[in-house]
């Protein structure tokens, strides 16, 4: 009777270590894409306190840049859109007037099973006097 169950638990190994695999996998992807768009709304939030504080497009890119250096592949500045309603050369973040830093960026996945997903992540703060 023994012999008759060792074969059964072999089966049963085979259905099943597919589904644990792809389970496996589907938490360290949602993982990683967790810790992503956290990366990302920590980048936005600190590339807008940047601008809102030194009125400076090239220093909020560079900080928000900075910010998200553990992602992989890297943040580019191309990824990265600020905008200042009412803003013009001469102010480029007017008192008063609400500072956006909006990052757009493309995750790959690891297990190439889903994905690519596109992730965003938006900082929004008040321009200082």
């Amino acid at each position: 009777m023994e012999r008759k169950e060792h074969g059964a638990v072999a089966v049963e190994m085979a259905l099943l270590l597919p589904i644990l695999i792809l389970l496996l996998f589907g938490i360290m992807e949602f993982g990683r894409a967790f810790n992503t768009q956290v990366t990302l709304t920590n980048a936005a939030r600190d590339g807008v306190r940047v601008m809102s504080i030194s009125k400076d497009t090239t220093k909020a890119k560079t900080s928000t840049i900075t910010a998200a250096g553990t992602l992989r592949p890297a943040l580019k500045a191309t990824d990265i859109a600020i905008s200042v309603p009412g803003a013009t050369t001469a102010t480029p973040c007017p008192a008063g007037s609400t500072a956006t830093v909006t990052i757009t960026y493309t995750l790959s996945t690891l297990t190439k099973i889903a994905g690519p997903f596109s992730m965003t992540g938006k900082g929004v703060m008040l321009c200082g006097g």
